[in-house]
């Protein structure tokens, strides 16, 4: 029995179909889930969501929102979702620059905290578009 599995963001439906196994950052771990997984709703951190269909794996970037598990249904509900070939590599190490430099200036916590999750989402970007490159 397959799963069924629908990513959304507050810009788009970033993917529907039916997968194997999806693997999502849960904001304390990874999640593995399969078909007739338990129900269950958690919120989501910054980190790659891993799509497994067909002997397949799809990589996506996924970071704050929600997911809700049913026994045969996966809703993402991600702050924001983004492709592993929608990622620039060069501008993500851009942006990780950008803002390890920001963090070293930031005085105000609400700065630091901001400047933070911009850097953790920066690096995952880079982090998703090597293991891409290096896959071929």
């Amino acid at each position: 029995m397959p799963l069924q599995l629908e990513i959304v963001s507050p810009e788009r439906r970033a993917f529907t179909d039916e997968v194997d196994m999806v693997v999502v950052p849960g904001v304390e771990g990874q999640l593995g889930i399969l078909p007739n997984h338990t129900r269950l709703i958690s919120a989501l951190g910054t980190g790659e969501l891993k799509i497994k269909k067909g002997g397949t794996e799809q990589l996506m970037l996924i970071s704050g929102g929600f997911v809700e598990v049913r026994p045969d249904k996966v809703i993402v509900m991600a702050d924001l979702a983004e492709h592993s070939d929608e990622i620039d590599e060069a501008r993500a190490v851009e942006a990780r620059r950008r803002a390890e430099a920001e963090l070293e200036s930031a005085k105000d916590p609400v700065d630091i905290a901001r400047v933070r999750a911009a850097l953790q989402t920066a690096l995952m970007r880079e982090r998703i578009a090597t293991r891409r490159r290096s896959r071929g």
